[in-house]
């Protein structure tokens, strides 16, 4: 028999959820979403339980984001409304855990992306291992920086959130820790120990800090300037030409992430840039309906199936992308994206 999915348990005063999937990345499958929404339900009003751990299984990553093969499967046999169903309910279960009445601690390793983000990011505690790398790579498969990025992303320091979400740069451990993505440092070999603390009833501040390693360069702290300079346009094509200009002026980083924007697909950075500026003023639950009305749309164009082909499943990398230019974007379709699903409109408890 195959192992399950994810492993629920109850240890002495915590909650533990392992996702164990270490042979995809952990990646997030629709019934791991169901099971952990389950376990944070029963353990909600569980007197007993008096925190949540949870973690990846493996060395490589805590979750490498959701399970993107099987719902464009779904997708491609015309099963798209079993396929949102899935982010409805992933929706669903990021909003329980940012909204979630007890500490909800994150340990998170290695890779850290999309539907991990979701698990993680939006908890009361998220700790960083050595290896943690994070990322919101959702503009190079033609999607958009979803799972509570639209919340989160406008509301890191000087538009590095937006330059994460439209060029899925990569942060490390210390620029987490730094951003505000991580609370604490911790080493990878010491979360077994951290879980036996918090089990056994121990104040969660008082684990982290015994387990605490020190905080070191912040590299992209250091260069907060750049990114408040290049990324606070209005539009992409504004953020383009900040970029070029400093790119004649001899600015590699400028120059690198310039083409790097143009690979992306032209519609997913248009939609990506509005949800930066629309989510800087929104609450959590706006943001997760406003993503609940993309995703409905984005799965019915031509961009995230083509660009999951050329990533994932032919893995060529050579997307071919409709329109293939910013310029040829419509403003009107971009701005459809976001309009009301009226009765389809996500329901939040």
């Amino acid at each position: 028999m195959s192992a399950p999915e994810t492993l629920v348990e109850r240890r002495g005063a915590a909650g533990l959820i392992t996702l164990n999937r270490p042979q995809a990345l952990n990646a997030l499958t629709h019934g791991m979403v169901r099971t952990i929404a389950a376990a944070l339900a029963a353990w909600r009003d569980d007197p007993a339980v008096k925190a949540v751990v949870i973690r990846g299984a493996g060395e490589k990553a805590f979750c490498a984001g959701g399970d993107i093969r099987q719902v464009v499967e779904q997708i491609r046999a015309g099963a798209v409304e079993e396929a949102l169903t899935f982010w409805r309910e992933e929706y669903t279960l990021n909003h329980a855990i940012k909204t979630y009445p007890k500490p909800y601690v994150a340990l998170i390793d290695g890779i850290v992306m999309g539907g991990g983000v979701g698990v993680s990011l939006h908890g009361s505690h998220r700790v960083a291992g050595e290896r943690y790398t994070f990322a919101m790579p959702e503009t190079g498969i033609g999607f958009f920086p979803d799972v509570g990025g639209t919340y989160a992303l406008p509301r890191l320091p000087d538009e590095t959130g937006t330059y994460l979400a439209l060029t899925a740069g990569r942060v490390k451990d210390m620029d987490a820790l730094a951003l505000g993505l991580a609370t604490h440092l911790a080493p990878a070999a010491d979360f077994d120990a951290i879980t036996e603390c918090i089990a056994a009833g121990e104040a969660i501040g008082d684990a982290l800090a015994a387990h605490a390693r020190p905080a070191g360069v912040a590299p992209m702290r250091a260069d907060a300037a750049w990114y408040a300079r290049h990324f606070a346009g209005d539009s992409v094509m504004d953020i383009l030409a900040r970029l070029d200009a400093a790119a004649a002026g001899g600015d590699q980083k400028a120059a690198e992430a310039g083409r790097t924007l143009r690979t992306r697909s032209p519609t997913s950075l248009m939609i990506a840039l509005r949800q930066m500026r629309d989510g800087a003023r929104a609450d959590f639950a706006e943001c997760m309906r406003i993503e609940m009305r993309i995703v409905s749309r984005i799965v019915r164009g031509h961009d995230f199936p083509e660009g999951v082909r050329a990533v994932i499943f032919d893995k060529d990398n050579a997307p071919v992308w409709k329109p293939a230019q910013l310029e040829e974007v419509d403003p009107a379709e971009v701005a459809a994206h976001f309009a009301s699903l009226g009765a389809r409109e996500l329901v939040l408890p």
